[in-house]
């Protein structure tokens, strides 16, 4: 069985090597793209990233292909009706970065509340004034964390640790660990109300997408602080430019973004031959955004750590282990 894993470092190599044992395994620095699927024709297994292309055209290339095994939590870039026609099963890591993720959150909320970039630009420069980069304490700071789950808690104990009033939503809420951890659930519009800072931790599906958008940001408080980890989506972009131009959010620090590929290949858009691609408009307002001296946008590196990488590359290399001997393991289709 031919296995091909995509978007490769070298460090991570060496995690395949029980199946490079007894399978015909390929490791690849490339993403997986329209440019260089033939010359895979042959995968019945390939594993992807963040940076791969898995829509149905380039699918069909793969006349062999059993599985995909995507080195992510989300699966959202993944055709799952044409998986299911096909009859190719999809596997994910449904846990790898609770702490990973929740950490970054809280490193945004941190350079926002505190100035960080702007104060360690100053400095370089040799500007060592204070007056314009005063910052606030999160201490008593009242936070709403959308989306308790794995990531949701995690960060729910951090905010604890720094002495804020934490409100939390859910669709599952868990009691009781609302009274281990000292927090409180909340509907979406008593926390929309009352928080100082929004967090994000809800996955991407048709329920969440845009949650955030014009009527959410008129309930917020003036000068709420906006953190995203989750998905860009999860955000309208153009109702926070315009939320972020009235002083309705102080702040924004964001991982993720609604067209962050278009921005990252750019180049792609103008080569001779392609589409006009959907969603410009967006990738625009997100181009806008990295313009606001208030908004700190990081690129989708939440989860770029040591140990949440080698629990990726693990729990990646179990699941293709599990389907080769004919078990489920983190199956979504």
């Amino acid at each position: 069985m031919k296995v091909i894993f995509f978007e490769m470092a070298d460090s991570d190599k060496s995690a395949t090597a029980t199946l490079a044992a007894s399978r015909d395994v390929l490791c690849e620095s490339a993403a997986l793209t329209r440019d260089n699927a033939g010359a895979f024709h042959e995968a019945e297994i390939i594993s992807t990233a963040l940076d791969s292309s898995l829509a149905p055209g380039l699918l069909d290339e793969f006349s062999h292909l059993k599985l995909i095994a995507t080195r992510s939590t989300g699966f959202d870039q993944i055709d799952l009706d044409y998986c299911r026609k096909r009859g190719v099963g999809v596997c994910n890591v449904p846990v790898y970065g609770d702490s990973t993720v929740a950490e970054h959150a809280f490193a945004l909320l941190l350079a926002l509340s505190r100035n960080v970039v702007d104060s360690v630009e100053a400095t370089r420069r040799g500007d060592f004034s204070l007056s314009t980069r005063r910052g606030f304490e999160l201490r008593d700071k009242t936070i709403g964390i959308i989306g308790a789950g794995h990531i949701g808690l995690r960060a729910v104990e951090i905010a604890r640790g720094f002495g804020m009033k934490v409100l939390a939503y859910d669709l599952y809420p868990k009691p009781e660990h609302a009274e281990a951890l000292g927090y409180r659930y909340a509907g979406l519009e008593e926390i929309l109300a009352a928080a100082d800072v929004l967090s994000l931790h809800v996955p991407e599906t048709p329920e969440t997408d845009r949650m955030i958008s014009d009527r959410e940001f008129a309930r917020m408080k003036k000068g709420v602080v906006l953190i995203n980890t989750a998905r860009g989506d999860v955000v309208d972009v153009m109702a926070l430019i315009r939320a972020l131009s009235t002083g309705k959010v102080g702040a924004a620090g964001l991982d993720v973004l609604p067209r962050e590929a278009l921005i990252r290949h750019e180049a792609a858009i103008f080569r001779k031959g392609s589409a006009m691609p959907a969603g410009l408009p967006e990738a625009f307002a997100d181009h806008a955004l990295l313009r606001f001296p208030n908004v700190i946008i990081t690129p989708h590196n939440a989860y770029n750590t040591g140990e949440a990488l080698q629990r990726i590359m693990t729990t990646t290399v179990e699941n293709i282990a599990a389907f080769i001997a004919g078990q489920k393991s983190n199956r979504v289709v």
